[in-house]
């Protein structure tokens, strides 16, 4: 039987939408990096996490993570799968997280619709 490992987003600025997610959502940080990975990186040309193509988002206490890799094409047409957020002050955390960068694209009578700053649609509801 098959288990969820990573939850994976393509984008054309994969640091940015990492840090996005990691502040958005709850025990979420970006992944260290340690002197290896940096030097892996820089082997491979690029001059650290800032431009990195793929970066990690992790989950303190389990559960899926989020890995952000680079793409070429850019976002055309409306995502096919998103996330579900909750929070107990919907309003509150809508206004957080547009100072994080997020959009809000549409509010229905229980969720809004937001998207991330690479136009990544995910809703917000209230806990009960």
């Amino acid at each position: 039987m098959a288990r969820l490992h990573d939850v994976v987003f393509d984008c054309a600025h994969p640091a940015a939408v990492a840090r996005f997610w990691a502040a958005a959502l709850d025990d979420y940080a970006v992944a260290p990096y340690d002197e290896a990975e940096l030097a892996r990186l820089r082997s491979l040309g690029f001059s650290g996490p800032e431009d990195d193509p793929t970066v990690l988002v992790e989950p303190a206490g389990g559960g899926p993570r989020l890995f952000f890799q680079l793409v070429p094409e850019a976002k055309r047409v409306k995502n096919r799968v998103h996330l579900d957020l909750l929070a107990a002050d919907p309003e509150a955390e809508i206004r957080r997280l547009t100072a994080l960068g997020a959009r809000v694209r549409a509010r229905y009578e229980d969720h809004v619709l937001l998207t991330d700053p690479e136009g990544n649609e995910f809703c917000l509801g209230a806990t009960d």
